[in-house]
């Protein structure tokens, strides 16, 4: 589940009230966290895994003639 809040003088502070019990672990990962060093630090592979293979049905020119491509289509 994904909670929503802030941080605010050293406290984590949820917007909406949780079902959350104390001393319950929890992981806090900012909303940027695509761009967070730990995430630059892996494998340039890893960072892109969700993209990867997604043109393969392009031309073998695309990468240089993706503008003439893209405007043909529309």
């Amino acid at each position: 589940m994904t909670y929503k809040g802030h941080f605010e003088n050293g406290v984590i502070i949820l917007d909406e009230p949780t079902p959350l019990k104390d001393g319950e672990e929890v992981r806090v990962e900012t909303a940027n966290a695509k761009s967070t060093p730990a995430r630059l630090g892996l494998p340039l592979s890893v960072r892109l895994a969700n993209v990867i293979r997604k043109a393969h049905d392009r031309p073998s020119d695309w990468a240089e003639n993706h503008a003439k491509y893209l405007r043909e289509k529309n």
